[in-house]
Formats: C-alpha cells, sequence, structure tokens
C-alpha cells in the first residue's frame, strides 16, 4: 500500500474514529485503526471499533497502491498530529511485516501494525427497518436530551437516550431518575431532505450519540441514513458512518411522569437565572449542592439563597412573571443548570405543584423541550 495525503486530512479522520478505539481492548487489534486505501476511488477510509461503538470516515488521498492494514491507533495520532502541514506518503511495501513508513518533510517515521483480516467487521444490517432523519432535527434533540442521561452502567438501560420515530416527528427522551429531558422536534415533512418510512422507538447508548452529534456539527449534511434491527443501529452520511449496539430493557414509561396541571407557574430571562445559579452554586458546591428557591408573587420576583453551615450564605434576587400563590422549593443547582444551559431561548417557563413534587423546565417560543427536575427535601 502506498499513498499520499494531506497531514491535517489524515490528522482531523484520526480524531473522529479515535473515539471508538478500545480503550482497554480484549484483543491487541482493538487498539489499532484500520486503513484501507483504494486506488479506483483514490479513496482513505479509517476504522475503529471497539466491539460496541464503531466509527468510520474517509477522504480523498493519491493512492499509487492500494491495500489495508491496521495501525495502532494511538501512536498513529500521536505522530500525524505533531508532523508539519503538507503531505504525508505512507508506504507499507510489500514484505508482510506490516511495517509502515510516514514520510514529510521534516522526516521519516516507521510504525509497525498488524493485518487487516484480524479487525473485526463493523456490523451491518441486512433485514431490519430503514428510514431517513434529518440532520438539523437530530442535532436539536441530542442537544436537548443527552445531558441527562445516567452515568449509573448498574442501571444501563438509563445511559442510553430513548429515540421514538414517528411519522411527524422525532422525540428523543433521558433520565438518571431525579430529572428527565424530553424534546420533541420539527415535523419530517418540514425537514429538507429527510423522509419517514416507519414508526420505531430504540434506546442507544449515550456515548454513540455524542459521538455522533460531534460529528454531524462538524460535517453538516442535510440527512442521515438510519438503520436497525434488534440489536444495532448504523447511522450513516456522506463518507461517514457510525455503527452502535442498541441497549436492552424496557425505557421507563416518561410521558406518565410529567403533570398535566401546575399550581405554580414563573417566566424569567433565561441567562439571567442561569448566571445567579452559576455564582450561587461556588457556595452550594461546599455543601450539599443544594438552592432553595422563594417564588414571591406579591413582588414578582424569585430569590435564590444557599446556606452553607460553617462557610458562608449567598442570595440573588431577579424579577419575574409569577402565578400562583408565593412557594419555597429546594433543588440540587447541577440539574437547574443543566437544563438552563440545554435551553436556547431567551426566556424561560418553570411550572410547579408542590415542593415535593417535579418542577417543570421548558423554553419559552422555541423547540418543544420538557425537563423534569425533581425536588430536594430540606429541613426548615
Amino acid at each position: 500500500m502506498k499513498l499520499v495525503c494531506a497531514q491535517n486530512h489524515l490528522n482531523a479522520h484520526l480524531s473522529l474514529v479515535g473515539r471508538a478505539v478500545a480503550s482497554r481492548p480484549t484483543h491487541p487489534v482493538l487498539a489499532n485503526v484500520l486503513l484501507s486505501a483504494d486506488a479506483e476511488t483514490q479513496q482513505i477510509k479509517l476504522s475503529a471499533f471497539d466491539l460496541s461503538l464503531g466509527i468510520q470516515t474517509s477522504f480523498p488521498a493519491q493512492v499509487e497502491e492500494g491495500g489495508a492494514l491496521t495501525l495502532p491507533a494511538k501512536l498513529l495520532s500521536d505522530i500525524v498530529s505533531r508532523l508539519p502541514e503538507g503531505d504525508i506518503t505512507l508506504d507499507s511495501g510489500s514484505d508482510n511485516h506490516y511495517l509502515t513508513h510516514l514520510t514529510c518533510a521534516s522526516g521519516q517515521y516507521q510504525v509497525r501494525g498488524m493485518g487487516a483480516e484480524e479487525f473485526p467487521e463493523l456490523p451491518t444490517i441486512e433485514d431490519g427497518e430503514r428510514t431517513q432523519l434529518s440532520a438539523e432535527a437530530l442535532i436539536d434533540g441530542l442537544r436537548g436530551s443527552l445531558f441527562a442521561a445516567s452515568a449509573d452502567e448498574t442501571k444501563q438501560v438509563l445511559t442510553g437516550v430513548h429515540v421514538s420515530v414517528q411519522a411527524d416527528g422525532l422525540e428523543f427522551a433521558a433520565t438518571d431518575g431525579h430529572r428527565l429531558a424530553v424534546v420533541q422536534t420539527v415535523d419530517q415533512d418540514d425537514a429538507p431532505g429527510a423522509k419517514t418510512q416507519s414508526s420505531f422507538d430504540v434506546t442507544v447508548p449515550a456515548k454513540a450519540l455524542q459521538e455522533l452529534m460531534k460529528m454531524l456539527d462538524r460535517q453538516g449534511s442535510n440527512s442521515v441514513d438510519v438503520q436497525f434491527d434488534q440489536g444495532q443501529v448504523v447511522f450513516e452520511w456522506t463518507d461517514q458512518r457510525i455503527t452502535s449496539r442498541l441497549l436492552e430493557g424496557q425505557y421507563p414509561n416518561y410521558r406518565q411522569l410529567v403533570p398535566r396541571q401546575f399550581a405554580h407557574q414563573v417566566s424569567l430571562d433565561r441567562r439571567l437565572l442561569l448566571s445567579s445559579l452559576e455564582r450561587i452554586s461556588v457556595l452550594a458546591d461546599q455543601k450539599n449542592n443544594i438552592v432553595k428557591m422563594t417564588l414571591d408573587q406579591t413582588s414578582q420576583q424569585v430569590t435564590l439563597a444557599v446556606d452553607a453551615q460553617d462557610v458562608g450564605s449567598g442570595r440573588e434576587s431577579m424579577p419575574a412573571q409569577i402565578t400562583g400563590d408565593s412557594i419555597d422549593i429546594a433543588f440540587n443547582v447541577r440539574y437547574l443548570m443543566d437544563g438552563l444551559k440545554a435551553i436556547n431561548t431567551t426566556e424561560v417557563q418553570i411550572q410547579l405543584n408542590t415542593p415535593t413534587s417535579p418542577a417543570v423546565l421548558s423554553p419559552i417560543g422555541s423547540l418543544k423541550m420538557t425537563y423534569l427536575v425533581m425536588p430536594v427535601q430540606v429541613r426548615s
């Protein structure tokens, strides 16, 4: 195999696939990246697969001799990222020892790899369902839900995002048992290049969806081809492909958790609330992350207060539009901040019933997002 490619192209694509390289490989080849060069199409294809998440990407190059081999992912990426800009020549020769020469303007490096035949094939789906989704809708839905997925591996199904596709749109849901984020995106008919041929719902690991969101953000594609069966899902667009196993188990019936009516409602400036929470969280972090929120109907003000015993206390107030009687309620300050960062509107609405029942945050005048947060019970 012999090829010439741009240093910045190879570096960028190695960074992309590097996220699917196994951190603790069960087989040495899983620490490698599969590099395939096609002389006919003049393309290089890079693949990485940790047996759960697979990423494949391709880009143009001058391929003199086609071929395939695997090279140590971290070592190759570390070398290429430090090489000067310009052309790099990769030459693996024909001695079958998989010793690859990297030549650039400043010098030459040698990296020993392994045979391509040892690298596991990325999963393909033959008889599963297939649909096309809007890339914009996918990004919006993931940005508004991913942060609420659980990090607790003992509750596997909660470490993913539940994605439901219907003829009229997409719904994303994530929960860790303390908070719930649900996003409903634009109708598929309104999304250019997207068409839904079937209805389905799957739970995809958060790690795979984080990589999907990053790659779509960077690529700017219009639509994504999605294939899935009972165990796997494949997202494919332009020259990129992500495969992931699906999470097994029944996802909670989250829709029944959201109250239908509320006794208290407040509308206020999102940035004002977020910046106040960020300041007061400095004290909340010292103790138990709890912030007390007071809705004062008479003065039409929201007051945030933290009392970190033996450390100090803080208090901030801001104007708001409040309906319903005055009420005190306490939250984990981090949960409130996470939700406000995921909302991108100027104003946010908070609805609640009692100090011990869930509160719901939602953007005013934008994406249909519901962020439910369980309050914290504190002694008076």
